[in-house]
């Protein structure tokens, strides 16, 4: 069984308690920049054993009677179709899909803003879209010298060009879909228009990680920065808060280093600062609610080494530079860990050179069983790996045939000889609509699919770069998949 390490009910309790209490302080008037992801965040379910995904948006669930969401979306997003890599969405459609998960939670989202807008056609597009689906729809600009140019920034030529935001909530939160996208910005701009307005409202940042009450090089702390090399985020302790209080916390650099310029703009906003520190501004009491150090460490290894596989695939394919991977083998010195301590990799790469080097893919059980998938001329080795696992979690003998070729080769004539596909080998997708199809008539066939909620939260790795389909699907199935930096050698150049 999995261990647990974070206490998830005392968690959303704290959390909602805590957020109420910075509510109050601000005379019931607090902009809230929501950090990170409020909903599926995997990557602390996986390094807090014990935080569920949407813990978030169901903590703000506590709170919806008084709070309302704005989403910000950066113009030059909308204009690149910027990609939201983890879900493989765009950011203006993600918008939209956060839109409907939030209204599904019974939330109320009041607006969205787009940041930074200069005349973009795309920009104005979308203005349009939301505006056709009822959704308000405000306009934020840049503005020259910012975040440095204060006297600028704080009047009516700076934040006072941008539109008023109207809300009715004593708590706002603004949330992206992504990094980048401005909510710090739309959080200020609403102060300095509150102010105008004659309304003292308040401002304070939710972000996740780093844990500050962690200390500085904790596992789980690193495994934030293996999680944002991208974004070139590096811990450190928060000079500011311990110097105000003789307390050692832990930030990031970019909070710490915009800290004065950002306690600047509340002094010239409100005559005064309510923070000492960047830590101050945090909610976060996550810290509080770890129940076991051992296990949220073990995991959070684990998680650096996930990251660290990721970044290989992804210079290997040329989406990022080498100083990514670079980054993340630091990291693994830093917790004395290295890729061999990944279980799944031995496994499969045993598997692979006990068939005559084709690809193989490894899935650890929760009893730490191995079932490994191997390439076949009917399915791929990652579909082969899932199969084996059902079977084995419902304790189906290894030599039972679950899917009959006369329903696979059907599905392989329609891929080649109709939808030009050259590899006649079943994903993983293709082979559960094929389970799915047979287990209408076999019952061992129907056993074998009730398992699939058993495979969440599993480790897995393959020999080769999977594809983006066999990828999505381990996704779907919340199966932590990690490849070797190589692709299947079959003289093509093109792979999917």
């Amino acid at each position: 069984m999995r261990r647990i390490g974070f206490d998830n009910k005392k968690y959303v309790q704290m959390q909602s308690a805590n957020i109420r209490s910075r509510i109050s302080q601000f005379n019931d008037k607090l902009y809230l920049e929501f950090g990170g992801k409020l909903f599926d965040d995997y990557h602390a379910s996986r390094v807090l054993p014990g935080f569920l995904p949407d813990t978030k948006v169901n903590m703000l669930r506590q709170l919806r009677e008084d709070a309302e969401i704005i989403i910000a979306i950066y113009a030059q997003d909308i204009e690149k179709s910027k990609i939201r890599n983890d879900l493989d969405i765009a950011y203006d459609n993600e918008v939209l899909r956060l839109i409907d998960a939030f209204r599904s939670k019974g939330l109320y989202v009041s607006s969205v803003v787009i940041t930074r807008y200069n005349g973009e056609a795309a920009a104005d597009a979308y203005a349009n879209r939301l505006k056709n689906l009822g959704i308000a729809v405000y306009k934020h600009y840049p503005i020259p010298g910012y975040p440095s140019n204060i006297p600028l920034i704080v009047s009516d030529d700076g934040f006072g060009k941008n539109d008023y935001i109207k809300t009715t909530k004593p708590l706002v939160v603004v949330t992206a879909p992504g990094p980048g996208s401005g909510k710090l910005a739309v959080c200020l701009s609403q102060l300095y228009h509150e102010a105008k307005h004659g309304i003292k409202a308040g401002y304070a940042k939710f972000e996740t990680f780093p844990i500050w009450n962690l200390p500085l090089k904790h596992p789980v702390n690193l495994a934030y920065e293996a999680a944002t090399t991208d974004l070139d985020d590096v811990n450190m302790i928060d000079p500011f808060h311990l110097e105000a209080y003789g307390v050692t916390t832990v930030n990031y650099n970019r909070d710490v280093d915009s800290f004065p310029v950002l306690n600047a703009i509340f002094e010239k906003i409100s005559g005064s600062s309510p923070y000492k520190s960047p830590t101050d501004m945090g909610v976060n009491m996550a810290g509080y609610c770890i129940t076991d150090d051992e296990v949220v460490s073990v995991a959070a290894k684990q998680e650096i080494i996930r990251r660290y596989y990721k970044a290989q695939c992804d210079c290997r394919r040329g989406l990022v530079p080498e100083s990514q991977e670079w980054k993340l083998e630091l990291l693994m010195n830093t917790c004395g860990i290295s890729a061999k301590d990944r279980p799944v990799v031995a496994a499969s790469l045993k598997k692979s050179q006990d068939t005559g080097g084709l690809p193989a893919v490894a899935i650890e059980l929760k009893n730490h069983k191995m079932v490994e998938g191997k390439t076949s001329d009917l399915i791929g080795a990652a579909a082969g790996a899932i199969v084996n696992a059902l079977k084995a979690l419902g304790k189906i003998s290894h030599e039972i045939e679950l899917m009959s070729p006369i329903v696979i080769e059907p599905i392989q004539d329609l891929k080649v000889k109709c939808l030009g596909n050259q590899n006649p080998r079943l994903h993983s997708d293709e082979v559960l609509i094929a389970l799915s199809i047979c287990a209408a008539t076999n019952p061992t066939a129907a056993l074998a699919l009730k398992q699939l909620p058993k495979l969440r939260g599993l480790e897995a790795h393959s020999t080769v770069i999977l594809s983006a389909t066999d990828m999505n699907v381990y996704r779907r199935l919340g199966i932590n998949i990690t490849c070797e930096p190589n692709y299947q050698q079959n003289g093509r150049l093109f792979h999917r």
